[in-house]
């Protein structure tokens, strides 16, 4: 760390020395990792740049429709820069799809029908998903209320696809198999690109009408191919998540085969209507925006992410993934083995935040959570977990998840008030 922002962060922000000290010595340790992320981020971000050339993205773009949003020249270009940054046939890029969930739900209801199959072959799904799919909440128009059934594959010891589990639980009846890249609230690896390839080639092997789909939730730019350019046929995603580079105030994305896409998108708006309205309410121009520095906002998290795994590895908390391990999506847990660091870690991350940093986040009953969750993000864009975020639902082991972050330097300073909060309240002790 350079002296004049050691002094800064010492004398005028009362930040420890431990704590600097702990930061700055995980930073040497990760000098190689961190350059190997950047040729990720520099290959990605000449591929979007490409694509904004060929789709040739001009000011007329940015403008807006009213009414029903017929011929929205913004919008149809977006989606076909989509469609060619992931690779498919087909793409519906919408501030109409309110969140990443809502992107999930509108692909399985698009697709799925009464009497087929839903299998995921990445465990239980994340919290928000399980009242979509009717594990829990009765009578809200889940898919288990419309007669479609549902299977689930746990992930092996290792944390890697169990094909044999796999194979044993498709059906006649199965019409998708659903992988979960990121981590959700879960101890494991995210899925990696090399391992979705694996897990399509042996669905397909299996039968080759079944879908493969893939929760693309904080996976985006973490790699030079995305999934469905390694056998995915449909993936979804929210825009205040990798894609929208902080710059985007809300939406979602779905790209895959243009005939799913289409079934997805009477789903979105009506049958017989479909991708053809929807007004952009003047989002294009952010959307566009936020897209083109994606690959290098997400090289910032997951930079952010790394140091953190090995900031609390290296003080001798379980962390997961390791700071070494390839990564596959932005997101860092740190089991803190109480209720008191969870929310000490949080406390740590809002007052890191530019945005309502003064305020002390508590757990509450959110919405779509069985367990009371505590969740710190002083963001730009409310919810915006690709902006510095803390959450956590409070339940044992007591595991914080880490994410975000518009730049390195801001993921970094998360990092270190979070050991600052933990060691003022005597949660923390350096050796």
């Amino acid at each position: 760390m350079q002296q004049n922002t050691y002094q800064l962060l010492n004398k005028e922000l009362n930040i420890s020395s431990d704590v600097l000290q702990a930061v700055s010595k995980a930073e040497e340790e990760l000098s190689g990792i961190f350059q190997e992320l950047d040729d990720i981020m520099t290959f990605n971000q000449y591929k979007v740049l490409d694509v904004f050339q060929k789709c040739r993205i001009s000011d007329m773009h940015f403008g807006w429709n009213t009414g029903y949003g017929y011929n929205d020249a913004g919008r149809e270009a977006l989606e076909k820069a989509y469609a060619m940054i992931f690779k498919t046939e087909a793409a519906l890029v919408r501030p109409i799809i309110v969140n990443g969930t809502h992107a999930l739900t509108l692909t399985l209801t698009g697709i799925l029908r009464p009497g087929e199959e839903l299998i995921y072959c990445t465990g239980k799904p994340y919290d928000t998903l399980e009242e979509v799919i009717g594990i829990r909440g009765e009578g809200r128009g889940s898919l288990k209320d419309f007669g479609i059934h549902y299977r689930q594959v746990e992930l092996l010891p290792d944390g890697t696809i169990d094909f044999d589990g796999l194979k044993n639980a498709i059906t006649p009846k199965t019409k998708i198999v659903t992988v979960q890249r990121a981590t959700g609230y879960g101890w494991r690896k995210a899925i990696t690109i090399e391992e979705i390839q694996k897990w399509a080639s042996f669905v397909k092997s299996i039968n080759s009408d079944i879908i493969c789909m893939v929760d693309n939730c904080y996976g985006e730019f973490l790699d030079t191919k995305e999934p469905t350019e390694v056998g995915a046929d449909v993936v979804a995603g929210s825009l205040i998540k990798n894609p929208g580079g902080g710059l985007a105030l809300t939406g979602g994305y779905i790209a895959g085969r243009a005939d799913l896409i289409e079934k997805i998108s009477y789903r979105m708006t009506s049958p017989g209507i479909g991708g053809e309205c929807g007004l952009t309410f003047g989002q294009s121009r952010t959307m566009f925006q936020g897209l083109f520095i994606a690959p290098k906002t997400v090289n910032g998290a997951v930079k952010g992410a790394i140091l953190c795994a090995k900031v609390f590895e290296n003080l001798g908390f379980e962390v997961c993934p390791k700071p070494a391990d390839k990564r596959s999506d932005i997101i860092e847990a740190v089991k803190l083995g109480s209720p008191e660091a969870v929310i000490a870690f949080c406390e740590g991350i809002q007052a890191a935040a530019p945005i309502d940093s003064h305020v002390k986040p508590v757990p509450w009953d959110m919405p779509g959570y069985e367990d009371q969750v505590i969740m710190a993000a002083g963001a730009f864009v409310q919810g915006s977990s690709i902006e510095l975020s803390a959450d956590a639902p409070i339940r044992p082991p007591y595991i914080v998840y880490f994410q975000g972050g518009l730049t390195y330097e801001h993921s970094k300073f998360g990092v270190i008030k979070a050991l600052q909060t933990l060691l003022e309240k005597d949660l923390l002790r350096f050796s």
